[in-house]
Protein backbone atom coordinates (compact mmCIF):
# COMPACT_ATOMS: atom_id res chain seq x y z
CA UNK A 1 0.00 0.00 0.00
CA UNK A 2 1.58 3.36 -0.64
CA UNK A 3 0.42 6.47 0.75
CA UNK A 4 0.56 9.54 -1.51
CA UNK A 5 0.16 13.00 0.14
CA UNK A 6 -3.37 14.92 -0.85
CA UNK A 7 -1.73 17.93 -1.15
CA UNK A 8 2.18 17.59 -1.76
CA UNK A 9 4.41 20.72 -1.90
CA UNK A 10 4.23 22.10 -5.38
CA UNK A 11 7.20 20.87 -7.82
CA UNK A 12 9.72 23.27 -8.48
CA UNK A 13 10.53 23.94 -12.03
CA UNK A 14 13.09 21.57 -13.41
CA UNK A 15 16.36 23.63 -14.21
CA UNK A 16 17.42 23.69 -17.82
CA UNK A 17 20.22 21.60 -17.27
CA UNK A 18 18.32 18.84 -16.16
CA UNK A 19 16.49 15.71 -18.01
CA UNK A 20 13.11 14.29 -16.38
CA UNK A 21 14.59 10.93 -17.99
CA UNK A 22 18.60 11.37 -16.28
CA UNK A 23 18.11 9.00 -13.38
CA UNK A 24 21.15 9.55 -10.81
CA UNK A 25 21.50 6.77 -8.54
CA UNK A 26 23.53 7.92 -5.29
CA UNK A 27 25.98 4.83 -4.03
CA UNK A 28 27.95 4.64 -0.73
CA UNK A 29 30.48 2.75 0.31
CA UNK A 30 28.82 -0.51 3.00
CA UNK A 31 25.68 0.38 1.16
CA UNK A 32 23.51 -3.47 0.81
CA UNK A 33 23.73 -4.78 -2.72
CA UNK A 34 20.15 -5.44 -2.58
CA UNK A 35 18.98 -2.08 -2.55
CA UNK A 36 21.61 -1.06 -4.26
CA UNK A 37 20.79 -3.03 -7.44
CA UNK A 38 17.04 -2.24 -7.62
CA UNK A 39 16.75 1.19 -8.96
CA UNK A 40 19.80 0.00 -11.63
CA UNK A 41 17.93 -2.89 -12.82
CA UNK A 42 14.58 -0.66 -12.60
CA UNK A 43 16.30 2.34 -14.80
CA UNK A 44 19.43 0.57 -16.41
CA UNK A 45 18.34 -1.78 -18.57
CA UNK A 46 16.58 -0.83 -22.23
CA UNK A 47 13.25 -2.96 -22.13
CA UNK A 48 11.79 -0.42 -24.57
CA UNK A 49 10.88 -3.96 -26.86
CA UNK A 50 8.91 -4.80 -24.18
CA UNK A 51 7.08 -1.62 -23.97
CA UNK A 52 8.99 0.41 -21.32
CA UNK A 53 10.46 3.41 -21.83
CA UNK A 54 14.07 4.37 -21.45
CA UNK A 55 16.02 6.14 -18.70
CA UNK A 56 19.16 7.01 -18.85
CA UNK A 57 20.50 5.84 -15.56
CA UNK A 58 24.00 7.79 -14.14
CA UNK A 59 25.17 5.84 -11.12
CA UNK A 60 27.40 8.33 -9.09
CA UNK A 61 29.49 7.66 -5.63
CA UNK A 62 28.63 9.76 -3.15
CA UNK A 63 32.37 9.45 -1.67
CA UNK A 64 35.43 8.40 -2.86
CA UNK A 65 35.84 4.90 -4.20
CA UNK A 66 35.82 1.80 -4.93
CA UNK A 67 33.15 1.58 -2.77
CA UNK A 68 32.71 -1.78 -0.40
CA UNK A 69 29.26 -3.56 -0.82
CA UNK A 70 28.00 -6.47 1.42
CA UNK A 71 29.98 -9.81 0.94
CA UNK A 72 33.38 -7.70 0.56
CA UNK A 73 32.70 -6.52 -3.04
CA UNK A 74 34.31 -3.96 -4.26
CA UNK A 75 32.27 -0.99 -7.31
CA UNK A 76 33.92 1.87 -8.85
CA UNK A 77 31.23 3.93 -10.03
CA UNK A 78 31.44 5.81 -13.52
CA UNK A 79 30.60 9.25 -12.50
CA UNK A 80 30.64 11.42 -9.15
CA UNK A 81 28.36 13.60 -7.26
CA UNK A 82 29.04 16.48 -10.51
CA UNK A 83 26.84 14.09 -12.82
CA UNK A 84 23.76 14.64 -9.95
CA UNK A 85 23.13 18.58 -11.87
CA UNK A 86 22.09 16.36 -14.86
CA UNK A 87 19.37 14.28 -13.36
CA UNK A 88 15.91 14.68 -12.82
CA UNK A 89 15.22 12.42 -10.35
CA UNK A 90 17.91 11.08 -7.81
CA UNK A 91 17.86 8.20 -6.16
CA UNK A 92 19.68 7.27 -2.75
CA UNK A 93 19.01 3.28 -2.01
CA UNK A 94 20.32 2.86 1.10
CA UNK A 95 22.92 4.23 3.52
CA UNK A 96 25.20 1.96 5.18
CA UNK A 97 24.72 2.81 9.41
CA UNK A 98 21.71 4.66 10.62
CA UNK A 99 23.88 5.99 13.16
CA UNK A 100 26.27 7.72 11.24
CA UNK A 101 25.76 10.81 9.45
CA UNK A 102 26.38 10.69 5.31
CA UNK A 103 29.03 12.88 3.62
CA UNK A 104 28.34 16.67 3.93
CA UNK A 105 29.42 16.95 0.56
CA UNK A 106 26.37 14.28 -0.48
CA UNK A 107 24.05 16.25 1.07
CA UNK A 108 25.08 19.55 -0.33
CA UNK A 109 24.37 17.79 -4.01
CA UNK A 110 21.08 16.26 -2.58
CA UNK A 111 19.69 19.65 -1.59
CA UNK A 112 21.10 21.24 -4.52
CA UNK A 113 19.25 18.99 -6.69
CA UNK A 114 16.26 19.66 -4.87
CA UNK A 115 15.94 23.42 -4.99
CA UNK A 116 16.40 22.64 -9.30
CA UNK A 117 13.25 20.42 -9.31
CA UNK A 118 14.63 17.03 -9.29
CA UNK A 119 12.52 14.36 -7.55
CA UNK A 120 14.23 13.02 -4.85
CA UNK A 121 13.91 9.46 -3.62
CA UNK A 122 15.37 7.53 -0.70
CA UNK A 123 14.69 3.35 -0.64
CA UNK A 124 14.96 1.69 2.79
CA UNK A 125 17.50 3.36 4.80
CA UNK A 126 18.49 6.29 2.04
CA UNK A 127 15.45 7.87 3.92
CA UNK A 128 18.02 8.65 6.66
CA UNK A 129 20.30 10.44 4.55
CA UNK A 130 16.86 12.64 2.67
CA UNK A 131 16.22 13.33 6.52
CA UNK A 132 19.63 14.35 7.26
CA UNK A 133 19.94 16.56 4.03
CA UNK A 134 16.45 18.43 5.29
CA UNK A 135 14.59 17.09 2.70
CA UNK A 136 11.93 15.25 4.69
CA UNK A 137 11.04 18.08 7.53
CA UNK A 138 7.25 18.82 7.79
CA UNK A 139 6.61 15.65 5.41
CA UNK A 140 5.65 12.44 5.59
CA UNK A 141 7.74 9.66 5.03
CA UNK A 142 8.31 5.86 5.61
CA UNK A 143 11.49 3.74 6.08
CA UNK A 144 11.90 -0.19 7.18
CA UNK A 145 9.62 -1.09 9.98
CA UNK A 146 12.46 -1.93 12.43
CA UNK A 147 14.29 1.46 11.71
CA UNK A 148 10.87 3.81 11.78
CA UNK A 149 11.47 4.94 15.83
CA UNK A 150 15.09 6.05 15.16
CA UNK A 151 14.21 7.84 12.53
CA UNK A 152 11.07 9.71 14.18
CA UNK A 153 13.28 9.85 17.51
CA UNK A 154 16.50 11.40 15.51
CA UNK A 155 14.37 13.67 12.88
CA UNK A 156 11.06 14.65 15.32
CA UNK A 157 9.86 16.79 12.26
CA UNK A 158 9.83 13.95 9.72
CA UNK A 159 6.25 12.53 9.90
CA UNK A 160 7.61 8.90 9.86
CA UNK A 161 4.90 6.46 8.69
CA UNK A 162 6.24 2.64 9.39
CA UNK A 163 3.22 1.15 8.03
CA UNK A 164 3.75 2.24 4.65
CA UNK A 165 5.55 0.44 1.62
CA UNK A 166 6.17 4.06 0.33
CA UNK A 167 5.32 7.53 0.44
CA UNK A 168 4.67 9.87 -2.43
CA UNK A 169 4.69 13.43 -1.16
CA UNK A 170 5.41 14.56 -4.84
CA UNK A 171 8.98 15.63 -5.14
CA UNK A 172 10.38 13.79 -2.14
CA UNK A 173 9.44 9.69 -1.87
CA UNK A 174 10.51 7.34 -0.03
CA UNK A 175 9.99 3.31 0.54
CA UNK A 176 10.08 0.50 3.26
CA UNK A 177 12.69 -2.17 3.34
CA UNK A 178 13.94 -4.38 0.41
CA UNK A 179 11.40 -5.23 -1.83
CA UNK A 180 9.52 -2.21 -1.22
CA UNK A 181 12.02 -0.49 -3.49
CA UNK A 182 10.56 -2.42 -5.79
CA UNK A 183 7.27 -1.18 -4.68
CA UNK A 184 8.36 2.47 -5.32
CA UNK A 185 10.36 2.12 -8.40
CA UNK A 186 7.43 0.89 -10.58
CA UNK A 187 5.28 3.64 -8.82
CA UNK A 188 7.81 6.00 -10.33
CA UNK A 189 7.41 4.23 -13.74
CA UNK A 190 3.46 4.26 -13.47
CA UNK A 191 3.68 8.09 -12.66
CA UNK A 192 6.11 8.59 -15.88
CA UNK A 193 4.93 6.90 -17.86
CA UNK A 194 1.33 5.77 -17.24
CA UNK A 195 -0.13 1.76 -16.02
CA UNK A 196 0.44 -0.07 -19.06
CA UNK A 197 4.74 0.62 -18.86
CA UNK A 198 5.03 -0.32 -15.14
CA UNK A 199 2.97 -3.58 -15.95
CA UNK A 200 5.09 -4.32 -18.97
CA UNK A 201 7.93 -3.64 -16.44
CA UNK A 202 6.51 -5.70 -13.39
CA UNK A 203 6.25 -8.47 -16.26
CA UNK A 204 9.65 -8.70 -16.86
CA UNK A 205 10.81 -8.57 -13.37
CA UNK A 206 8.32 -11.12 -12.53
CA UNK A 207 6.83 -9.22 -9.75
CA UNK A 208 3.16 -7.81 -9.00
CA UNK A 209 2.75 -4.07 -10.51
CA UNK A 210 1.11 -3.11 -7.41
CA UNK A 211 1.28 -5.06 -4.11
CA UNK A 212 -1.75 -4.34 -1.35
CA UNK A 213 -1.30 -3.92 1.98
CA UNK A 214 1.73 -2.46 4.30
CA UNK A 215 4.33 -3.10 6.84
CA UNK A 216 1.70 -4.17 9.25
CA UNK A 217 2.29 -7.58 8.71
CA UNK A 218 5.99 -7.43 8.60
CA UNK A 219 5.91 -5.56 12.17
CA UNK A 220 7.75 -7.32 14.83
CA UNK A 221 5.89 -7.08 18.64
CA UNK A 222 9.75 -6.22 20.24
CA UNK A 223 10.41 -2.83 21.56
CA UNK A 224 12.57 -0.66 19.85
CA UNK A 225 16.51 -0.85 21.40
CA UNK A 226 16.43 2.84 22.18
CA UNK A 227 13.13 2.54 23.94
CA UNK A 228 15.02 0.05 26.95
CA UNK A 229 15.97 3.06 28.90
CA UNK A 230 13.41 5.32 28.67
CA UNK A 231 10.73 5.56 31.71
CA UNK A 232 7.95 4.71 28.51
CA UNK A 233 9.26 1.33 28.99
CA UNK A 234 7.58 -0.07 31.37
CA UNK A 235 4.28 1.69 30.23
CA UNK A 236 4.16 -0.22 27.03
CA UNK A 237 5.91 -3.72 28.64
CA UNK A 238 2.93 -3.58 30.56
CA UNK A 239 0.45 -2.66 27.34
CA UNK A 240 2.45 -5.71 25.87
CA UNK A 241 1.66 -7.78 28.99
CA UNK A 242 -2.09 -6.76 29.51
CA UNK A 243 -3.23 -7.27 25.78
CA UNK A 244 -5.76 -9.37 26.74
CA UNK A 245 -7.59 -6.96 28.96
CA UNK A 246 -9.63 -3.71 27.41
CA UNK A 247 -8.07 -0.71 27.79
CA UNK A 248 -7.20 2.54 25.78
CA UNK A 249 -4.92 5.09 25.23
CA UNK A 250 -6.02 7.49 28.10
CA UNK A 251 -5.04 4.41 30.50
CA UNK A 252 -1.22 4.29 29.11
CA UNK A 253 -0.84 8.19 29.98
CA UNK A 254 -2.18 7.59 33.26
CA UNK A 255 0.02 4.83 33.79
CA UNK A 256 3.28 6.82 32.65
CA UNK A 257 1.73 9.96 35.18
CA UNK A 258 1.24 12.12 31.40
CA UNK A 259 -1.12 14.11 29.74
CA UNK A 260 -2.86 12.21 26.46
CA UNK A 261 -1.03 14.78 24.42
CA UNK A 262 2.02 14.82 26.18
CA UNK A 263 2.05 11.28 25.99
CA UNK A 264 0.86 11.03 22.60
CA UNK A 265 4.10 13.22 21.47
CA UNK A 266 6.37 11.26 23.45
CA UNK A 267 5.30 8.07 22.23
CA UNK A 268 5.42 8.54 18.62
CA UNK A 269 9.13 10.33 19.07
CA UNK A 270 9.95 6.94 20.65
CA UNK A 271 8.42 4.46 18.46
CA UNK A 272 7.53 6.43 15.08
CA UNK A 273 3.57 5.45 15.65
CA UNK A 274 0.42 7.19 17.71
CA UNK A 275 0.32 5.20 20.50
CA UNK A 276 -3.30 4.17 18.95
CA UNK A 277 -1.93 2.77 15.79
CA UNK A 278 0.65 0.88 17.81
CA UNK A 279 -1.93 -0.83 20.24
CA UNK A 280 -4.26 -1.79 17.17
CA UNK A 281 -1.23 -3.20 15.84
CA UNK A 282 -0.13 -5.10 18.79
CA UNK A 283 -3.57 -6.35 19.73
CA UNK A 284 -3.69 -7.39 15.67
CA UNK A 285 -0.24 -9.20 16.25
CA UNK A 286 -1.60 -11.05 18.96
CA UNK A 287 -4.39 -12.04 17.21
CA UNK A 288 -2.69 -13.62 14.80
CA UNK A 289 -0.26 -15.99 17.34
CA UNK A 290 -3.54 -17.13 18.93
CA UNK A 291 -5.23 -17.79 14.92
CA UNK A 292 -1.82 -19.97 14.33
CA UNK A 293 -1.47 -21.61 17.45
CA UNK A 294 -4.92 -22.03 19.07
CA UNK A 295 -8.25 -23.21 18.47
CA UNK A 296 -10.39 -20.59 20.00
CA UNK A 297 -13.24 -19.00 18.08
CA UNK A 298 -12.45 -15.86 16.51
CA UNK A 299 -15.18 -14.44 19.48
CA UNK A 300 -12.81 -16.14 22.20
CA UNK A 301 -9.42 -14.35 20.33
CA UNK A 302 -11.26 -10.64 19.77
CA UNK A 303 -11.87 -10.91 23.64
CA UNK A 304 -8.04 -12.86 24.31
CA UNK A 305 -6.57 -9.55 22.55
CA UNK A 306 -8.41 -6.64 24.27
CA UNK A 307 -11.17 -5.97 21.38
CA UNK A 308 -14.73 -4.97 22.85
CA UNK A 309 -16.34 -6.72 20.00
CA UNK A 310 -15.20 -9.64 17.27
CA UNK A 311 -16.19 -7.17 14.52
CA UNK A 312 -13.63 -5.01 15.45
CA UNK A 313 -10.91 -7.38 15.04
CA UNK A 314 -12.40 -8.17 11.82
CA UNK A 315 -12.46 -5.02 10.83
CA UNK A 316 -8.66 -3.86 11.96
CA UNK A 317 -7.26 -7.49 10.76
CA UNK A 318 -8.63 -6.61 7.38
CA UNK A 319 -7.28 -3.31 7.09
CA UNK A 320 -3.96 -4.43 8.38
CA UNK A 321 -3.55 -7.83 6.85
CA UNK A 322 -6.08 -8.01 3.47
CA UNK A 323 -7.75 -10.81 5.06
CA UNK A 324 -10.62 -12.32 7.92
CA UNK A 325 -9.46 -13.81 10.66
CA UNK A 326 -10.76 -16.92 9.80
CA UNK A 327 -9.24 -16.90 6.49
CA UNK A 328 -6.02 -16.19 7.42
CA UNK A 329 -6.19 -18.98 9.87
CA UNK A 330 -7.30 -21.84 7.51
CA UNK A 331 -4.25 -20.35 5.16
CA UNK A 332 -1.83 -20.15 7.80
CA UNK A 333 -2.79 -24.61 8.99
CA UNK A 334 -2.43 -25.32 4.89
CA UNK A 335 0.88 -23.89 4.95
CA UNK A 336 2.27 -25.26 7.72
CA UNK A 337 3.80 -28.58 7.17
CA UNK A 338 1.52 -31.62 9.97
CA UNK A 339 5.66 -32.37 11.29
CA UNK A 340 6.13 -28.98 12.00
CA UNK A 341 7.06 -27.81 15.96
CA UNK A 342 5.69 -24.12 16.86
CA UNK A 343 8.71 -22.08 18.12
CA UNK A 344 8.74 -21.75 21.57
CA UNK A 345 8.28 -18.01 21.29
CA UNK A 346 5.29 -18.60 19.94
CA UNK A 347 4.63 -20.40 23.25
CA UNK A 348 5.70 -17.66 25.05
CA UNK A 349 3.26 -15.67 23.09
CA UNK A 350 0.08 -17.25 24.10
CA UNK A 351 0.99 -18.44 27.16
CA UNK A 352 0.76 -15.36 29.97
CA UNK A 353 4.03 -14.60 31.55
CA UNK A 354 2.96 -15.95 35.08
CA UNK A 355 2.41 -19.53 33.66
CA UNK A 356 4.09 -22.57 35.82
CA UNK A 357 6.63 -24.49 33.93
CA UNK A 358 4.69 -27.64 34.30
CA UNK A 359 2.22 -25.15 32.10
CA UNK A 360 4.66 -24.98 29.54
CA UNK A 361 5.56 -27.82 29.69
CA UNK A 362 2.80 -28.99 28.69
CA UNK A 363 2.16 -26.56 26.09
CA UNK A 364 5.25 -27.13 24.79
CA UNK A 365 4.40 -30.84 24.27
CA UNK A 366 1.37 -30.33 22.45
CA UNK A 367 3.04 -28.09 20.09
CA UNK A 368 5.13 -30.39 19.41
CA UNK A 369 8.50 -28.83 20.35
CA UNK A 370 11.02 -31.77 20.52
CA UNK A 371 12.46 -32.64 24.16
CA UNK A 372 9.47 -31.39 25.74
CA UNK A 373 7.33 -33.67 27.82
CA UNK A 374 3.44 -33.51 28.93
CA UNK A 375 2.84 -33.33 32.70
CA UNK A 376 -1.28 -32.99 31.89
CA UNK A 377 -3.86 -33.33 29.13
CA UNK A 378 -2.79 -31.25 26.49
CA UNK A 379 -4.99 -28.26 26.08
CA UNK A 380 -6.99 -27.90 23.22
CA UNK A 381 -5.71 -24.39 22.10
CA UNK A 382 -2.82 -25.67 21.66
CA UNK A 383 -3.00 -28.82 19.58
CA UNK A 384 -2.20 -29.60 16.29
CA UNK A 385 -3.21 -27.52 13.32
CA UNK A 386 -6.35 -29.02 11.43
CA UNK A 387 -5.96 -29.66 7.56
CA UNK A 388 -8.58 -26.84 6.65
CA UNK A 389 -7.23 -26.39 2.94
CA UNK A 390 -6.83 -22.45 1.57
CA UNK A 391 -4.90 -22.78 -1.43
CA UNK A 392 -3.80 -21.10 -4.59
CA UNK A 393 -5.60 -22.56 -7.64
CA UNK A 394 -2.48 -24.56 -8.44
CA UNK A 395 -2.70 -26.25 -4.95
CA UNK A 396 0.10 -24.57 -3.50
CA UNK A 397 -1.53 -22.59 0.14
CA UNK A 398 -0.53 -19.34 0.12
CA UNK A 399 -1.31 -16.24 2.75
CA UNK A 400 -4.12 -13.59 1.81
CA UNK A 401 -2.43 -10.59 0.99
CA UNK A 402 0.40 -12.65 -1.09
CA UNK A 403 -1.48 -12.20 -4.08
CA UNK A 404 -0.01 -13.09 -7.82
CA UNK A 405 0.10 -10.60 -10.62
CA UNK A 406 -2.73 -10.48 -13.05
Amino acid sequence: MSQDSAAPEAARKLSGRRRREVVAVLLFSGGPIFESSIPLSVFGIDRQDAGVPRYRLLVCGGEDGPLRTTGGLELTTPYGLEAISRAGTVVVPAWRSITSPPPPEALDALRRAHEEGARIVGLCTGAFVLAAAGLLDGRPATTHWMYAPTLAKRYPSVHVDPRELFVDDGDVLTSAGTAAGIDLCLHIVRTDHGTEAAGALARRLVVPPRRSGGQERYLDRSLPEEIGSDPLAEVVSWALEHLHEQFDVETLAARAYMSRRTFDRRFRSLTGSAPLQWLITQRVLQAQRLLETSDYSVDEVAGRCGFRSPVALRGHFRRQLGSSPAAYRAAYRARRPQGDPVPVAVIDAVLPAQATPGARRTAAAAAGIPGSTATAAAPPELGRPHSDAYATGHGRPSLPGQRSAP
